[in-house]
């Protein structure tokens, strides 16, 4: 009699949880705003409360009498926790399949549970809502009148949904077509080539010690630690130009002040501040190699190409002109070793070369065309390795690559090989080449196109050949941007950006390896490596120029790349669409100068000519009068 009690108060149990199920199941169907069922899969509904139990009751009876378990119930003390156990695992089991996953066992994650299935019905009657919205907004449209006010306030709105819909689709689509572009052209990066810890120890036992400083300061690591160390303030314009001696010890800069102040970096004084003798905005300085850092090339805005001679006294003897391009003249290349040669290329297409030594120094070389038209230059470089081999690029997409013994001007226009990227060869959009540079041996030539990437090209390929590698984040719109190794074997890849920042890819895989702010007024147009330290200067449109060295505790993580990347492509394309019809530069460069050649020409032969007394030298093709264009002007991209 006993045994039979223990095993009704255990059933009892058993059915009072059964019930406060069943009455939760009704409540939920109660609360379902369809009056469907909830069963999944469109199963039958659950009966009434009233019938389960009755059921329950029914069937329990020949249940304990019959059952195993019933009996191993009776052996558990009443009212103890394993009985109350064995009778809730006894009730899953004699459930239907159907209710499996609405219980669950009684240590507390139940009511976790239960939170889930109604958090999935109450998604499930919203995503029926929508549905029902749907079919609604569906059968608006169907039945929708010609004409009327009744209808237009409820038809402007589902039209307003609609484009909400589409927007946050295109939305969507673009950011996905985002990281594809992102993803593209990328390759796996390598293992650190260099490790900090061995490499002192092999310094210090004399083992390759004279390998120590190359190995440095081609380090990733150190490269993913640089942080700006100092400023140097002195200019009073955009400075435009960096160039460190050979030896490493001097600095100088070029700005629209019209003035190049040649620095002691290392203490941060500016050892010489003199005027160049431009007229417009000085665009390259240059220390000419092996010549005792006594002189100094330069190049501006007004096409003069000038030469300084500077004292051991820290002073400057004087300026001298030595060519005149009918443009502007961007760049200059010198020759490695060469105290009195390099060259010279213009927004006039001419490069002439020049020799110091001679009565004349200017040499025209070659007036670069395409077909029958002249295309303007931005840039020059000399190949370190073949010193007769220069590459130039400018106002097209077009890499070209001279030799000075063999131009010929009726034989391809005197080209010996020519690169572009594939997809730019046919390119309607107007792209140009900002600045262009050889690696360290010659084997490689960088190119960074206006509003378009960075590309790398092997020098030693034939002409036509497409491009090696592809860096992309940057922005290269608002100047002439330049773009540079970095590295004592050319292992980076560095450029500035419209938006501020600094740029470092690893050379080999495309991957951005450091990411800097770089200049408070936005643009960063100048970047020079130190020849022999890990650190390198840059400067754009801040009146100073900055200094960077690698001594950040801790790697960069590069925070904010994707973002300003994204940001940047953005921009890029707007504009590309935007833009694409915007005044040239140099027609309004053309206004410019013609409103001043109106002045009676007495007037101006009365105002000096040179504006200084320092002796000019000319060449028969330049012209002598020429001004080349407004003075101090600010940064102007051409």
């Amino acid at each position: 009699m006993s045994c039979n009690l223990r095993v009704v108060c255990n059933w009892t149990q058993v059915l009072l949880y059964q019930g406060l199920f069943h009455q939760k199941r009704q409540s939920d169907r109660m609360c379902d705003t369809d009056g469907k069922s909830s069963v999944p899969n469109g199963g039958s509904d659950d009966p009434e409360p009233g019938e389960g139990r009755d059921e329950a009751d029914t069937s329990s009876a020949p249940e304990a009498q019959t059952s195993p378990d019933s009996a191993n119930l009776s052996s558990v003390p009443e009212g103890s926790e394993d009985s109350q156990e064995r009778a809730l695992a006894n009730s899953e089991q004699k459930q239907g399949p159907g209710e499996e996953e609405d219980t669950d066992s009684m240590d507390g994650s139940g009511l976790y549970s239960l939170t889930e299935e109604g958090e999935r019905e109450s998604e499930g009657g919203w995503q029926r809502e929508r549905g029902k919205d749907e079919s609604k907004r569906s059968a608006r449209k169907r039945n929708r009148p010609s004409g009327g006010g009744a209808t237009h306030h409820s038809s402007s709105s589902d039209d307003d949904d609609e484009e909400e819909e589409e927007e946050e689709d295109a939305e969507e689509e673009d950011e996905q077509a985002m990281e594809a572009w992102l993803g593209a052209d990328l390759q796996d990066m390598s293992r650190p080539s260099w490790r900090a810890v061995p490499s002192l120890r092999a310094r210090e036992i004399g083992h390759d010690s004279h390998r120590f400083v190359r190995r440095v300061c081609g380090a990733r690591g150190l490269v993913q630690r640089l942080e700006l160390q100092g400023r140097l303030e002195r200019h009073t314009g955009c400075v435009n130009t960096l160039h460190f001696n050979p030896s490493g010890t001097r600095l100088a800069s070029g700005s629209d002040d019209l003035r190049v102040v040649i620095w002691d970096w290392a203490s941060r004084r500016a050892e010489l501040e003199f005027d160049s003798g431009h007229k417009s905005n000085v665009f390259q300085a240059k220390f000419l190699p092996n010549s005792g850092d006594s002189t100094l090339a330069m190049c501006a805005r007004d096409g003069q190409i000038r030469v300084a001679e500077l004292s051991a006294t820290q002073r400057c003897k004087n300026t001298k002109r030595v060519a005149q391009h009918k443009g502007a003249a961007h760049k200059l290349a010198l020759e490695p070793d060469s105290p009195c040669s390099f060259l010279s290329a213009g927004e006039d297409a001419v490069v002439f070369g020049i020799d110091l030594r001679l009565d004349r120094p200017a040499n025209k070389l070659v007036v670069v065309k395409e077909g029958e038209k002249k295309v303007g230059l931005y840039t020059i470089f000399v190949n370190p390795a073949n010193t007769h081999h220069f590459a130039v690029g400018g106002r097209d997409q077009y890499v070209r690559i001279y030799d000075q013994r063999k131009i010929n001007e009726h034989d391809n226009n005197g080209v010996l090989k020519k690169f572009c990227p594939s997809h730019l060869v046919s390119s309607e959009s107007k792209t140009n080449i900002t600045c262009l540079v050889y690696s360290h041996d010659g084997t490689e030539l960088l190119a960074s196109y206006n509003d378009e990437d960075i590309y790398l090209f092997d020098s030693s390929h034939s002409d036509g050949a497409d491009y090696c590698r592809r860096y992309k984040g940057h922005r290269n719109n608002a100047t002439v941007k330049g773009v540079n190794f970095y590295g004592p074997c050319s292992e980076f890849v560095v450029s500035g950006s419209d938006c501020g920042h600094i740029y470092l890819w690893d050379k080999n895989s495309a991957r951005v390896v450091q990411f800097m702010e770089g200049d408070r007024g936005g643009v960063v147009n100048c970047l020079e490596p130190h020849p022999h330290l890990p650190g390198l200067a840059t400067s754009g449109l801040d009146h100073d120029v900055k200094l960077w060295a690698p001594t950040a505790e801790n790697p960069t993580t590069l925070k904010g790349l994707k973002e300003v990347m994204k940001k940047n492509k953005r921009e890029r394309d707007e504009d590309s669409v935007r833009h694409g019809d915007q005044y040239d530069t140099q027609l309004l460069w053309f206004l410019m100068r013609h409103m001043r050649n109106r002045r009676p020409q007495r007037a101006r032969r009365g105002e000096g000519g040179e504006g200084d007394t320092d002796e000019s030298w000319s060449s028969p093709d330049s012209s002598d009068e020429e001004e080349g264009g407004p003075d101090h002007v600010q940064c102007m991209s051409s």
